[in-house]
């Protein structure tokens, strides 16, 4: 029997109006230590979104979670988040926030391939 790894993860919503707390699930942000691994996906659903704001900016939307996937990868270009810890960044990932882009509260689990699991949330909580 496969080895199970405990994770942590969260829902990315888009939050187009913060006063109204409506919101709709665009992607997931995955976290498990013991396999080196921290990584998002996201998809956006333009039709969907505009049905919540007519207004709502799909480009800044789009940079927004293209910075979440820049801080996850680690590297230079995810600024000064992006060269914290892969623990820290996730907890800034996650952290409470007022904006149009919010995560969900974390959730743990527990995996054998944390790749799979990803896709399998987001196929499940996004799609």
């Amino acid at each position: 029997m496969p080895e199970k790894h405990l994770f942590e993860y969260a829902v990315i919503r888009v939050v187009p109006c913060v006063e109204r707390q409506e919101f709709m699930n665009v992607g997931v942000i995955l976290y498990c230590r013991s396999q080196g691994f921290l990584q998002t996906m996201w998809s956006l659903n333009e039709d969907r979104l505009r049905a919540f704001s007519a207004e709502i900016d799909i480009d800044e939307l789009r940079e927004r979670l293209g910075a979440f996937e820049r801080i996850c990868a680690g590297k230079k270009e995810g600024g000064p988040i992006g060269k914290l810890s892969i623990a820290e960044r996730f907890r800034w990932l996650t952290s409470t926030r007022s904006t149009v882009v919010q995560a969900s509260p974390v959730h743990p689990g527990l995996c054998s391939d944390a790749r799979e699991t990803l896709e399998h949330l987001f196929a499940q909580l996004v799609q």
